[in-house]
């Protein structure tokens, strides 16, 4: 096992992986823009390195400047969490080339599956169903013009690199599909440095379904069941549960093993989530894989029992994974929210400042991932997530109540949050049966949010 691991992260996954390795006896280094200097994490570390200003790409995305830090401090490994780094390719073959093992796959896995449009003929060739579209990179308009009439209207242009809903476009008429290619193409260019697109079917009013993978050095491959995760805006989460109840035993023995062969194609190891949509009529298809831990993984760990960052640092240090396919179980149900530094009012308008008193929910089956607390600040610089609300009970309506009562207690004054969102949601006749899908909050956010001003 590892003697000292540097966290290449902040926030809540930073606190996660930092608590995953104190319970192995792993000494952690903590790193931290100007920024973030009295930060949570930074405060639990054995030791923390700041390793620059506050803009991400002079800290957190500077690769040199981590790599100096875990070699000045003794480290044998690097967790890149979720976010920054986590996929990059490049960083991932620095860390090898210094001798540092990085907590995840291969750089050449990620950058095989890092690039959708390749991740996908690659599922293609691997026998795993992937939506109706171009076998790869579409070059210009054209192209995407002759592909779109073949497959029909509407169409989802993507960037082949990066992901959040950026470099997506939806068109649904040939009209417009000259200015929201070019639109999708100078988007990804921006935020990822690659203006290369492909294009889809659109599925419409599908369940984003994804299921856990873990994977060993030895050739062990397992996954840990379904998470639902439809409730978005932006096209980003906000509350995960699983088991979902669009699948049947049957649907969820045919996805798991396409989660598997897609991992297996990959030549993956350590922890990640094959992505699938699922259309109404009950077909699914690939749409990407994550190489990294996800922010909802407390959803798995709560039905399952297993404890993904331990397994993460596990099977980096060479060791098998703790299970086989016929051991894993799911008990339960979990549900977990996430609550955001954002103005639903405002379109989802981020929302940082002072937090001037915190109080997080607690009991059984409640859990909170958060790295705030009482008088920290908020920082404009980095995403807006606050905390994680995760709660596991016997059934789904149980699970339900327990989620509302959590987020009745809970409280985080100083900034708007989507928290009150998250509570009116769980009343909503269509979440509470179950009968959602990825368009759920573009169809009901104005009813929701009359509803709290009632």
């Amino acid at each position: 096992m590892f003697k000292r691991v540097l966290i290449a992260n902040r926030g809540e996954i930073a606190v996660r992986v930092i608590r995953a390795c104190r319970e192995l006896e792993i000494e952690t280094v903590a790193v931290y823009s100007t920024a973030d200097e009295g930060a949570l994490h930074v405060q639990m570390a054995t030791r923390s390195v700041c390793i620059g200003p506050a803009r991400a790409a002079d800290s957190y995305l500077n690769q040199e400047a981590l790599i100096t830090a875990a070699r000045a401090t003794g480290c044998d490994a690097i967790h890149p969490g979720y976010g920054f780094l986590s996929e990059n390719p490049d960083f991932a073959d620095l860390c090898e080339q210094n001798r540092l093992k990085f907590i995840g796959p291969s750089g050449s896995v990620i950058r095989r599956m890092g690039n959708k449009a390749a991740a996908r003929a690659l599922m293609q060739k691997s026998g795993v169903p992937v939506v109706p579209g171009s076998d790869g990179p579409v070059h210009n308009v054209k192209q995407a013009s002759a592909l779109a009439e073949a497959i029909g209207y509407p169409v989802l242009i993507k960037a082949s690199a990066g992901g959040g809903g950026r470099g997506m476009r939806r068109v649904d008429r040939a009209e417009d599909l000259p200015a929201l290619f070019d639109a999708a193409r100078s988007e990804a260019e921006a935020c990822f440095g690659n203006g290369e697109v492909y294009l889809e079917k659109l599925i419409l009013n599908p369940r984003h379904i994804e299921f856990q993978i873990l994977a060993d050095q030895q050739g062990n491959m397992i996954h840990l069941g379904e998470r639902d995760c439809s409730i978005q805006r932006r096209n980003q989460k906000l509350i995960e549960e699983s088991p979902s109840k669009a699948l049947t035993p049957e649907l969820r023995a045919k996805m798991g093993a396409a989660a598997v062969a897609a991992a297996r194609a990959a030549g993956y190891t350590n922890a990640g989530t094959v992505e699938f949509v699922l259309s109404s009529e009950g077909a699914f298809y690939f749409i990407e894989m994550n190489t990294r831990i996800q922010v909802e993984h407390p959803v798995t760990e709560f039905v399952t029992g297993v404890d993904l960052v331990r397994e993460q640092l596990r099977i980096a240090a060479g060791l098998p994974l703790s299970l086989s396919q016929e051991e894993v179980r799911q008990s339960g149900h979990a549900i977990e929210c996430r609550v955001n530094a954002e103005d639903p009012r405002e379109g989802f308008l981020p929302c940082p400042g002072d937090i001037g008193f915190l109080h997080l929910p607690g009991g059984p089956g409640v859990r909170v991932d958060s790295a705030l607390y009482s008088g920290c600040t908020l920082s404009p610089y980095y995403d807006s997530l606050c905390a994680k609300v995760i709660v596991h009970a016997p059934t789904r309506l149980e699970a339900l109540r327990k989620l509302r009562r959590a987020l009745e207690e809970l409280v985080i004054e100083g900034c708007p949050t989507t928290a009150d969102l998250c509570y009116l949601i769980c009343y909503h006749p269509g979440f509470m049966t179950g009968r959602y899908d990825t368009g759920f909050l573009d169809t009901h956010l104005n009813e929701l949010l009359n509803w709290d001003r009632q």
